[in-house]
């Protein structure tokens, strides 16, 4: 078979692990395997007319061009935002501009998804595995729906792909988030002030709910409930009393919203209509400097929390879906995602991210009226506690 594997949406360390596992399991069984580069502007963007002129948007894969990638972070095939399902004409390929500018105006927005399907059957794809989050894989269920096979791998650092209960990236996520949040302490401590640190987290809190847990910060706030700053400024002063090295920390979700209030964003939506989020701890350290008369230290930990290779845990999860990938491919099972439930791996239908919101079970894992984890009990609750 030839293969072909494209990473999608935000990096996060596992993506180079997973390719690894797949190039080495599809060399060894003496398949052919193609990366394509850029996310899904790689099968868009290449002319098969132009195949010599087309390399940067595709490579082949070997045991000796990814012998070293799962030591590092990120992905080697690079990653882009691009919804093949609507591009703006001025922004299609080059090699499709004449004719989509002689039936469409350059501003319009147009689904190039037939000519996704014509580069995949001009370059002999038999399968393609898309590993990405919610809008990476639901593109992929729609090539799928298109009758074109495909096994997909879940990855996200806010672990928020409906389906699965782990994607590639949590972990390590967690694992930075926890280690910078105890970092942090010594220049929060050491001043005397109300720490706000902002983590990402767009529709779901568990990242900002998991770290905060376990770095054992004051107050927290999650996406999934909106709160009170004036109230939050009233448990943080308490907090900050009762610390013997008198200061306080909030952990923030940058999709958090006050109460009434709007979720921060700003610029102009991506190809899936997400604008950038951020910005709302730099909001809330400025209220609580006027409400409390405390100095703040505000710190949004971004990219930090995605950055720099992948700990075990990634590491493991990474290359077991990769091998479990291979394992649906040899078996001619297609229009799959790999995922783990209950503690077990396993499958399900490929557009089953598209079915649902995965969030923080906030009757369960929170305090709503302390604004903090609320974890008593976690006999069978699932590892991840979601």
């Amino acid at each position: 078979m030839r293969i072909a594997v494209l990473t999608g949406g935000g990096d996060v360390p596992g993506l180079n692990p997973a390719i690894k596992a797949l190039t080495y399991r599809a060399v060894d069984a003496g398949h052919e395997i193609i990366g394509f580069r850029r996310g899904w502007a790689g099968p868009l963007y290449y002319n098969p007319d132009d195949p010599e002129g087309s390399q940067r948007w595709i490579m082949a894969l070997d045991k000796i061009n990814t012998r070293r990638i799962d030591r590092e972070g990120g992905t080697f095939l690079h990653t882009s935002r691009t919804n093949p399902s609507k591009i703006a004409v001025k922004h299609a390929p080059p090699h499709l501009q004449e004719k989509l500018l002689a039936e469409h105006d350059e501003g319009e927005i147009v689904d190039l998804t037939e000519y996704v399907l014509k580069t995949l059957e001009a370059l002999e794809i038999d399968v393609l595995v898309p590993i990405g989050g919610e809008d990476t894989l639901g593109y992929g269920a729609r090539i799928h729906r298109e009758g074109f096979p495909i096994v997909s791998i879940p990855k996200t650092m806010d672990n928020d792909v409906f389906g699965t209960d782990y994607c590639i990236g949590f972990s390590t996520a967690i694992t930075r988030s926890v280690t910078f949040i105890h970092q942090l302490r010594t220049s929060i401590g050491s001043h005397e002030r109300l720490g706000v640190i902002e983590l990402f987290g767009r529709h779901s809190g568990e990242t900002a709910l998991i770290s905060s847990y376990l770095a054992g910060v004051d107050r927290t706030l999650i996406c999934e409930v909106p709160f009170d700053v004036e109230k939050l400024a009233v448990l943080l002063e308490k907090d900050k009393r009762s610390n013997p090295s008198n200061y306080a920390i909030v952990v923030v979700s940058e999709g958090a919203r006050s109460i009434g209030g709007e979720v921060v964003e700003w610029g102009e939506p991506d190809a899936y209509g997400h604008r950038k989020l951020g910005g709302i701890g730099m909001w809330i350290s400025d209220q609580l400097k006027q409400l409390t008369g405390e100095n703040t230290v505000y710190q949004q930990l971004g990219y930090l929390m995605r950055s720099g290779s992948p700990d075990s845990l990634d590491l493991m999860v990474a290359v077991n879906y990769a091998n479990m990938a291979m394992d649906l491919i040899e078996e001619g099972i297609f229009g799959r995602m790999v995922a783990l439930r209950d503690g077990q791996y396993t499958s399900v239908v490929a557009d089953t991210p598209l079915l649902g919101i995965k969030q923080v079970d906030v009757s369960q894992l929170y305090d709503v009226e302390a604004y903090r984890p609320r974890i008593r009990h976690v006999y069978r609750k699932p590892m991840f506690l979601y």
